[in-house]
């Protein structure tokens, strides 16, 4: 069964994990690990894509990433394509480095607290894995958001400003985040597990999306002219089939409620949800028209 493509819009935020072929030790040395983080500064340079940090162990590694017009598919593929070729003809062999694929794990939109804890995940690996250095491990990115290293490769300017627009108070506050409990990471697996993504959410997280979606529908409802009874039942009418569609491909982008709470809002199948996101069931140039006058009302 052919697995399914991963969704790809500018700004997506994905976990990305690359794990050694049963899981050997494929980045145990320095010039393994230089090789690696080198191979992903050429590509991100190439296909203009942003790191927020990363963590070199020696059988896996973590990125944080996020896309820009270039699919991460695409960036993927030739960062893992160039570091199995140099691996393999520095060590005179052949055949997988990897694991086939990659695990990429889409951030759910919510803006900046799970793109913080997602970064303390990331450089808290060294403690996880009991390395004596813990946070100053020299292969994540966390000496470069202190300013301990050249910060070429890492995006922290984004990342620090969420803190404090004061760049010495910002890495202050950054160190104090370091220092506090792990809190829970929530993801949408939508490349890898068929498993609805609401199995994920504490009750209060998802009230909170809930609200998101509650609130786009009932914007698309006044500014289209129709009531949420008419866009709840069960019509052949073109026009209400595409806000329907329109309201899917929304919330894929921007609310990223699961596909199953999306198909009982709307009243439809869950199969017809993923259809509309995958872009097998298109609808009229109407589809379009309404998602930007909501975008224009919610900018």
């Amino acid at each position: 069964m052919p697995r399914k493509p991963r969704i790809h819009y500018k700004g997506a935020l994905y976990h990305v994990m690359v794990r050694g072929n049963n899981r050997e030790k494929v980045l145990q040395e320095e010039i393994q690990k230089k090789k690696y983080l080198d191979t992903v500064l050429l590509y991100k340079n190439k296909l203009g894509f942003k790191l927020y940090a990363y963590c070199m162990m020696d059988n896996h590694a973590h990125l944080l990433v996020e896309v820009e017009e270039v699919a991460l598919s695409q960036i993927m593929q030739r960062i893992q394509q160039v570091y199995t070729k140099w691996f393999n003809r520095e060590y005179n062999r052949t055949g997988h480095v990897f694991q086939q694929r990659y695990k990429a794990l889409p951030l759910l939109r919510s803006k900046n607290t799970y793109l913080l804890q997602l970064i303390k995940y990331i450089h808290n690996n060294p403690i996880k894995a009991h390395i004596d250095k813990g946070l100053d491990y020299q292969w994540s990115s966390h000496p470069i958001y202190l300013g301990e290293k050249n910060g070429y490769v890492v995006d922290t300017n984004f990342v620090l400003s969420i803190f404090s627009s004061n760049k010495n108070k910002a890495i202050s506050q950054y160190l104090q985040f370091m220092n506090q409990d792990q809190e829970e990471i929530i993801y949408e697996d939508m490349a890898e597990t068929q498993k609805e993504a609401a199995s994920y959410f504490p009750d209060k997280d998802r009230e909170k999306f809930n609200k998101g979606i509650d609130e786009v529908i009932k914007k698309i409802c006044k500014l289209e002219d129709i009531t949420l009874e008419e866009l709840t039942k069960k019509t052949k009418i073109q026009r209400i089939s595409d806000i329907k569609k329109a309201i899917v491909l929304v919330n894929e982008k921007w609310c990223s409620m699961p596909k199953k709470v999306v198909a009982e809002k709307l009243n439809l199948p869950p199969s017809m949800v993923s259809k509309i996101v995958s872009g097998e069931s298109k609808g009229t140039p109407y589809v379009i028209e309404v998602i930007k006058r909501w975008e224009e009302v919610s900018e």
